[in-house]
């Protein structure tokens, strides 16, 4: 029998393990997936704790996705290692393999689009995701940070395209993609700056929902992917590693799609 949950702090929020217990349903397999609160601080001794509790795997939120390094019980495979972060933890014998199910998941959803020149907003573990996932794609990428000490470890994440720092102020107009990874608030200054929308924008959050730069971007008419499409698309391949378990896509994005909605409706924030 699975046993999964999703570890982070806050985590009460999180649609998860509403997802997850969805599609154990749709494929007959018996699991349980729960959202357990552990700080940052507690990371280590909890995985060192979880061995012996039969634990199938873990999913996690930042900052465990760097903190998990940290960790002499898991193996990192070669997507977390190029982007310094993992959010998927699989039980093989007395550890654990990590990976990134973020940066997978951006590869597929922005397969479709133009992503030449990308504005990146944060340099956290989403946005090093969102960087290996366009690696091969993006030939320049400004990034918005607080922090302009991160941009080295950006910069190794894409060494072929062109990265630079720019003031979080800076003007979103011009690029095929943009892209926030920040917390909650950080970027809904950017809502009031905004001229047009012409390339696609993609929110990371999804709590809240819809954030004020994403909600101002559709009301200039932009294309915009929320943060509800990055969870389902990265709880895809989750399910898939930890219920080892092949399924249709497609048919199971749907599904879950729905089920995410219906979660966030139900718990406006």
């Amino acid at each position: 029998m699975i046993k999964a949950a999703v570890l982070g702090s806050p985590i009460s929020h999180s649609l998860s393990p509403l997802l997850h217990n969805h599609a154990y349903s749709i494929l007959g397999v018996k699991g349980d997936y729960s959202a357990i609160d552990v700080p940052e601080a507690a990371l280590i001794p909890f995985l060192s704790e979880s061995i012996s509790e039969n634990w199938t795997g873990f999913n996690m939120t930042m900052p465990l996705k760097e903190r998990v390094f940290d960790s002499p019980l898991v193996l990192l495979d070669e997507n977390a290692t190029q982007i310094k972060s993992a959010n998927t933890l699989i039980r093989r014998g007395d550890g654990y393999v990590g990976t990134s199910t973020d940066l997978t998941a951006f590869k597929r959803l922005l397969e479709p689009y133009s992503v030449d020149r990308v504005a990146l907003i944060g340099g956290g573990g989403t946005a090093r995701a969102l960087l290996g996932a366009l690696a091969d794609r993006s030939t320049r990428v400004d990034v918005l940070l607080r922090t302009p000490k991160r941009l080295d470890l950006l910069s190794s994440i894409a060494p072929q395209a062109i990265l630079a720092a720019i003031p979080m102020g800076s003007s979103l107009e011009g690029y095929d993609l943009v892209v926030n990874t920040t917390p909650a608030g950080v970027a809904d200054h950017l809502a009031s700056t905004l001229q047009s929308a012409d390339g696609l924008f993609f929110e990371s959050l999804y709590n809240p929902w819809p954030t004020e730069l994403a909600f101002a971007w559709s009301q200039l008419g932009g294309k915009v992917l929320h943060g509800i499409d990055l969870l389902v698309e990265q709880a895809l391949d989750a399910i898939h590693l930890i219920a080892e378990v092949d399924f249709d896509y497609a048919a199971m994005r749907s599904e879950l799609l729905s089920v995410a909605l219906s979660g966030i409706n139900a718990h406006p924030q």
